[in-house]
């Protein structure tokens, strides 16, 4: 079956090349007369993007995790049209994946696998995360290192790509960096904060006596795990209970005096990657870990000129990106087959 679809797919590339349709159609009939005889399920085109193909079992592998995200989470009346409407979205990211694979390709940009494997393993040293632990995350979510792989090549490709043709022709002036400091000032002024991870053991009023101490042991036993070097993002996914477990217990930026008082007396007095010890509060028993701070009072232009001009080149980054996506669908033969 591999090799039929193999075969296919390079009689399909040729015959966009000659440009003939009714060619293409008597080929495809041909095809999957032929085919019928050897399985009872043959792969389908869904997009034809210049002279590649997207076959349907690549939509289908493509989609699969946000499928299982919506099948988990949503239980509205119309979800067979909130499916239709994901599927038809990664069909489309999936197009534009296509269009910037073949404009690298014909500029020369490419991406090893090595290097690929290098940048997962130093976003993972980043985060303190295992290998092991990370493919269990992977498993979770229904999805695969091969997967994971695939589009972090997409990402480094499409960087180089895009700071070719795109970052290189965006500026930005002082005049730009001073309006913008002048209309936020107050972004840049105000309370003494912190950012902050936690990881929150709920503990209800009505609690009995016996489960609450099996709770606060419990916390004990995750602040052990921390200080023996696990990674605080992957034992917040597992146990906290509080709103940002999912994203390792990432509060962000926190201003002093608006968290629970226990908790604001002591995260203030903590260092940089600091970890409290177990914190008892009216809700629960609380363990976190300073990322970042920012001192009280207004910074200076210059203390934070690279910050807004970085600011700035993302935002016209994310107008042009989408232009130049457009102007290049336009010039390229898409169809859609869904």
């Amino acid at each position: 079956m591999n090799s039929c679809l193999y075969y296919f797919e390079h009689v399909w590339r040729f015959i966009l090349k000659i440009g003939n349709r009714m060619v293409a159609v008597f080929f495809i009939g041909l095809f999957l007369t032929a085919a019928a005889g050897h399985a009872k399920i043959v792969d389908r085109i869904v997009a034809v993007v210049n002279d590649d193909i997207i076959t349907g079992s690549e939509l289908e592998a493509a989609f699969e995790p946000y499928q299982k995200r919506i099948a988990d989470s949503y239980k509205g009346p119309d979800k067979q049209k909130i499916i239709a409407e994901g599927k038809l979205n990664i069909l489309n990211r999936m197009i534009d994946s296509k269009l910037i694979e073949q404009r690298a390709a014909k500029q020369g940009q490419t991406v090893r696998d090595e290097e690929a494997l290098d940048t997962i393993k130093d976003l993972l040293s980043k985060k303190s995360i295992q290998m092991d632990d990370f493919l269990k995350t992977l498993e979770r979510e229904g999805s695969t290192f091969d997967a994971y792989k695939r589009e972090i090549k997409e990402q480094m490709i499409r960087m180089k790509l895009l700071r070719r043709e795109i970052k290189a022709k965006i500026l930005v002036s002082d005049e730009e960096i001073g309006e913008f400091y002048v209309k936020h000032r107050d972004d840049y002024e105000g309370k003494e904060a912190v950012r902050i991870k936690q990881i929150l053991i709920l503990v209800p009023e009505n609690m009995d006596q016996k489960t609450r101490i099996k709770r606060k042991a419990d916390a004990e036993v995750i602040h052990k795990r921390l200080k023996d070097g696990e990674s605080f993002d992957l034992l917040a996914v597992q146990f906290s209970q509080g709103p940002s477990a999912a994203t390792g217990g990432d509060i962000g930026f926190v201003e002093k005096g608006t968290m629970l008082p226990e908790v604001d007396l002591v995260v203030f007095k903590l260092g940089k990657d600091e970890i409290s010890q177990v914190l008892t509060s009216p809700i629960g028993f609380h363990i976190v870990k300073v990322l970042d701070r920012r001192g009280a009072g207004i910074k200076s232009i210059g203390a934070v000129r690279e910050e807004i001009k970085l600011k700035l080149e993302e935002e016209k980054m994310g107008k042009k990106y989408e232009e130049w996506i457009s102007d290049l669908r336009k010039k390229s033969h898409i169809e859609i087959k869904l």
